[in-house]
């Protein structure tokens, strides 16, 4: 009687309860033991009781944000692989979540399979080993993150978001037309 396999484990650490669930039902379909945290404080309980090979860690969440966790899982678990996810990525951010130990960086909206991709090119090169810097994402796909953000912030109202932008409504409805850059 053959054994049964076991399971690569993955911790999604995520405020937004939909999209956290979301990726664990995708993961899970994916042949990977999945579970979720809400915040950092639960996942650094279920990172120590669960070992997971693989921990998805949101930048913004409230209480500890998601750079200060990549820090104590990196410090209670040097073999984890840490990818993180945000919607609102930038270079500054990028610099600091792998100086701190994250292996990657993607910028939401991530599938399960952009994040399984990530990690089977981090395993194959052995760059989360050895702790390689992540590509930065480009000045274009940070603009267009930036420009999505500010109109979330304004609650989709492009009249408003163009002027914090300090350009034309219609420039900002041109460049939000358009596909997001993919790095």
């Amino acid at each position: 009687m053959a054994e049964p396999a076991i399971l690569p484990r993955v911790l999604i650490v995520d405020d937004d309860a939909v999209f956290r669930t979301r990726l664990c039902r995708a993961l899970a379909q994916r042949d990977w033991e999945a579970s979720s945290a809400a915040d950092g404080q639960e996942a650094l309980v279920m990172a120590a009781t669960q070992s997971p090979d693989l921990a998805l860690v949101d930048l913004r969440m409230p209480g500890m944000d998601g750079i200060d966790l990549v820090e104590q899982l990196r410090a209670a678990d040097a073999s984890m692989t840490i990818i993180v996810l945000t919607g609102y990525g930038s270079i500054p951010t990028t610099i600091s979540a792998m100086k701190r130990g994250a292996d990657y960086y993607l910028s939401k909206p991530a599938d399960a399979d952009q994040i399984l991709a990530a990690y089977e090119r981090l395993q194959d090169s052995g760059d989360a080993a050895a702790g390689a810097p992540a590509q930065a994402p480009s000045l274009a796909r940070v603009e267009w993150e930036h420009m999505q953000r500010v109109l979330h912030d304004c609650d989709g109202n492009i009249s408003q978001a163009a002027r914090m932008l300090g350009i034309h409504r219609r420039s900002l409805q041109r460049k939000l037309s358009k596909y997001p850059p993919l790095r």
